[in-house]
């Protein structure tokens, strides 16, 4: 079939597609939308999305759609899409074996872009049938320092909504006004849904949203902090960004033109603290698990998978690796990544309950190998910045507090000084580094010739482990000899054989 040939996907034609792919069985037209997302990515797509839709196809209860916010004009094309597409979109889960299944998520009912209607956002996300407002704004959307946790006041855009509360450019700002209805036309607030990689996701969200609401409003901060819930969560499912060749397949075997689809793998987790500021989606009627205290989990999942993808992705960067499977099926990479799994780790996480740890690295590897997601590494690296300072920093610290290993984690972070100064891997290729930090990272990284332990000046992610003796020895070392031999692959081996 040619892409000439194939069925667009929409609305009206949702009952001529193949029967190849599941749509959804329920009456669309009589969704409303009881969660309001801020962040319509593919992780939201493949995670959140997905879990409610499903819930909706089984309970029936059409009450919970989502209405998509964007918060930047890089959202419009997003935005223009899905309009086009009645709101539905293609799901492409590839199994490690080959099998793919094609199901089309119907439960998006409409998406707004903040640039064009501030006001808009503000009152549906204000409105009576929006009972969550969930967020992935990605690790540097929510303008933490991450040396000192606290938010930053000096951003320019948090300098721009204090001054125009009513046309804000962040999140924090929309959540503000919204919660002002609320509590103005004295009703319940909805209650805030963090989906981002960042432990104790929903009470850093807390602690920001407080921070900025008590420097104008102390009223709304105090009523916020009483009545709003702010639920932790674990989120877990590997989404690789869509390629020409996804929307290719589609169009050619399936039958099915979705100009922006969304693949992933099987596997997904939720792991959510039942505290909810009104009613919720029965998300556990679909595999969702909702627990007294997320925290054991989350660290878990962030000190291994995240930190796991980071180790993969700025070495193998600085190689000649391109995907995810591709570095975690090369020997040297897998030795070394368990080698950081197992020695660096393992030892620092607390008891998770129903979780047998070995089994966990264990699936994680073979996750990591599936052939058929090909998660490209400059994803993977994207906004190192916040995913290093947030994933892999706190486990450094913690195993230089407690006398632990630290000789892998201390390669990763010279070896990003290396990506950071060269900025091409060993064949001379030019890397694909999109960081909000990236100007900064490179300054201090070229400094590393002259002085090895330039990059570590860099206080906003440096600061604590720039104090510790043992690093700065240990880190002075790893830059010296990269920066003599520019073979990271020996450096490599040379921390799995010392470690042996």
């Amino acid at each position: 079939m040619t892409i000439n040939d194939s069925i667009l996907l929409n609305q009206a034609n949702l009952s001529s597609l193949p029967d190849s792919i599941t749509v959804p069985n329920y009456d669309r037209s009589q969704v409303t939308a009881g969660i309001v997302h801020i962040g319509v990515g593919g992780f939201h797509r493949s995670h959140e999305a997905f879990y409610t839709d499903d819930y909706m196809q089984q309970s029936g209860d059409l009450s919970w759609g989502i209405c998509g916010v964007g918060l930047r004009e890089g959202d419009r094309k997003m935005q223009s899409i899905l309009q086009e597409q009645d709101y539905l979109y293609t799901l492409v889960v590839k199994h490690p074996n080959g099998q793919v299944e094609n199901r089309v998520i119907g439960c998006l009912t409409d998406f707004l872009l903040s640039c064009d209607a501030p006001q808009k956002v503000i009152d549906k996300m204000a409105s009576d049938e929006t009972k969550i407002v969930s967020l992935t704004i990605t690790e540097g959307g929510y303008n933490f320092n991450p040396v000192t946790d606290e938010f930053d006041f000096t951003h320019p855009d948090v300098v721009h909504d204090l001054a125009n509360p009513g046309s804000p450019r962040l999140v924090f700002g929309y959540l503000a006004a919204a919660l002002k209805l609320r509590k103005d036309a004295g009703k319940k607030p909805f209650t805030i849904q963090s989906c981002d990689n960042i432990q104790h996701n929903g009470n850093m969200t807390r602690k920001m949203l407080l921070a900025y609401v008590g420097q104008y409003d102390k009223a709304l901060a105090s009523w916020i902090a009483e009545e709003v819930q702010f639920p932790n969560a674990m989120v877990d499912r590997i989404t690789p960004a869509t390629t020409a060749a996804d929307m290719a397949y589609l169009a050619e075997e399936v039958g099915v033109k979705d100009n922006w689809p969304v693949v992933c793998e099987p596997f997904l987790q939720w792991i959510i603290e039942d505290k909810f500021s009104d009613v919720r989606p029965l998300w556990e009627q679909v595999g969702a698990q909702f627990v007294a205290d997320v925290t054991p989990y989350e660290k878990m999942k962030i000190r291994l998978l995240n930190a796991g993808h980071s180790v993969l992705g700025i070495l193998g960067s600085i190689d000649e690796q391109e995907t995810i499977d591709g570095a975690v099926q090369e020997p040297l990479f897998a030795r070394y990544l368990r080698l950081f799994m197992d020695a660096e780790v393992t030892p620092i996480l607390d008891p998770v309950e129903g979780i047998d740890l070995t089994e966990y690295k264990d699936v994680l590897f073979e996750r990591f190998a599936n052939p058929n997601i090909k998660d490209n590494l400059s994803r993977i690296c994207l906004e190192s910045s916040s995913k290093v300072s947030t994933f892999l920093l706190p486990t450094l610290l913690q195993n230089l507090a407690n006398d632990g290993d630290i000789a892998c984690a201390t390669l990763v972070v010279a070896a990003w000084c290396y990506y950071s100064d060269k900025q091409v891997n060993k064949n001379g290729k030019a890397l694909d580094i999109n960081d909000v930090m990236a100007a900064d990272l490179h300054k201090a990284a070229q400094q590393t010739s002259d002085d090895p332990l330039a990059f570590l000046q860099l206080d906003s992610i440096f600061a604590d482990v720039k104090k510790q003796p043992r690093f700065v020895t240990e880190y002075k070392r790893q830059i010296e000899t990269l920066y003599a031999q520019g073979d990271i692959k020996a450096q490599m081996q040379a921390v799995v054989s010392q470690a042996n």
